[in-house]
């Protein structure tokens, strides 16, 4: 009696999936509860597990787009784990050594193929075997024709792989590529911020020297204590919390005729990621220290790097901070990450001329942006929470002070 296995629910708001990778393959005996294949939403990778133990039968293909509840494979009844067919192995041919005939000897061991400790001495030497004459029942190579077989003939070198032909200058192909579930959820939610928030962009300059002369300082003595390396993400993000506090428009959303504000501050930090970029939440920063923070973050970057972040991890958040410095950008408008209101970036930090107390120094300049909607962040609004975060990143003691 097989069992089919249909694609479960995996949120309110998701309709279909796509099976991005079969974990066991048709045929393959597997467990109960085993992980069989990985689906993949608009949002986040799911795991799909085996449901009785059994032989799995597939249905759908790699590649396949399915609605929620389409059956994806079967589990038939029999079959036998690898590891009991391995033990069973032996025995079998144990059994059956006794009647081999001479003929079966002789196609067993194939004209001129070597005996395992004969391919061993032959491996070792660097020899090709098919340039050893065998001396052994068949033309089989014995551990003697291994041991008088002369090392000056080396094996082949394995054939080059096939060079792909290069472009043709000035030729005109093209390739074509279905968008996964996640970069069309991304591409209609990026329109829709598009056309439906008043977005504006406002610009603003830290001098990023205090935080790198803490870090110089301190990031052994971080790393000993707390395990984490201490980088530029916590100062940000504690940054960001301190300065939501005075400014909560910043922090707030908009639901039908209503604007809901939020007594906490659920960050998401946008990551890349192999399939694209996610936008895991990191809860409560306003209540962690730079160590929490930090640890935060790593753990939350390793599940988007491996496809294993939740649904959950991915929703809910109030502020979001991106940093499109670490791909070399200088300036750039991020655009908000719906429902919030609201988006920091952050740029690469480059040595720049700056005058401080009338003198001209060279300082590590880094150029921040904040993305706001118009209808409920005034200019006022969004133009003071960047000057707040700029000043708490230049005096970062005002960070533990909370001033």
């Amino acid at each position: 009696m097989s069992l089919v296995i249909k694609v479960p629910p995996v949120g309110e708001s998701i309709s279909e999936v796509t099976l991005s990778q079969w974990i066991k393959k048709d045929g393959d005996y597997v467990e109960m509860d085993e992980v069989i294949a990985e689906l993949e939403s608009d949002k986040a990778t799911f795991e799909l597990t085996a449901e009785k133990a059994g032989t799995l039968k597939t249905i759908a293909s790699e590649g396949d787009t399915l609605a929620i509840g389409a059956p994806v494979c079967s589990i038939e009844e029999g079959g036998q784990p690898a590891a009991a067919k391995e033990e069973a192995a032996p025995k079998a041919e144990t059994k059956e050594a006794a009647p081999k005939t001479e003929d079966a000897k002789a196609s067993t061991y194939a004209s001129g193929a070597p005996s395992p400790s004969a391919a061993k001495i032959l491996a070792e030497k660097g020899v090709d075997a098919a340039s050893v004459k065998g001396t052994g029942v068949g033309g089989r190579l014995t551990k003697e024709d291994a041991l008088n077989a002369d090392s000056s003939k080396k094996a082949a070198a394995p054939a080059a792989a096939p060079v792909v032909a290069a472009s043709v200058p000035g030729s005109r192909s093209e390739r074509r590529e279905k968008m996964s579930s996640l970069r069309k959820t991304v591409a209609k939610r990026l329109v829709s911020v598009k056309n439906e928030t008043a977005m504006l962009t406002t610009f603003n300059e830290v001098d990023m020297q205090p935080i790198m002369d803490i870090r110089a300082k301190y990031k052994d003595k971080f790393k000993e204590k707390h395990g984490v390396g201490l980088g530029f993400m916590s100062f940000f993000t504690k940054a960001v919390c301190e300065a939501l506090k005075e400014y909560p428009s910043v922090n707030a959303r908009i639901e039908g005729e209503e604007i809901v504000f939020n007594d906490f501050a659920d960050i998401s930090i946008a990551v890349s990621a192999p399939k694209g970029l996610v936008v895991p939440v990191i809860r409560n920063a306003e209540a962690m220290s730079l160590a929490q923070i930090e640890a935060s973050v790593m753990a939350l970057a390793v599940k988007a790097r491996d496809s294993k972040l939740t649904l959950e991890e991915m929703t809910g958040g109030t502020f979001t901070i991106t940093n499109g410095g670490v791909f070399g950008s200088m300036m750039s408008t991020p655009i908000i990450n719906a429902p919030q209101s609201a988006i920091l970036g952050m740029h690469n930090i480059v040595e720049r001329p700056v005058a401080v107390n009338g003198q001209v120094v060279i300082r590590p300049i880094m150029y921040v942006a904040l993305s706001y909607d118009h209808r409920i962040i005034d200019g006022r609004e969004s133009v003071g929470f960047l000057v707040k975060v700029k000043q708490l990143l230049e005096d970062p003691t005002r960070l533990l002070l909370g001033v």
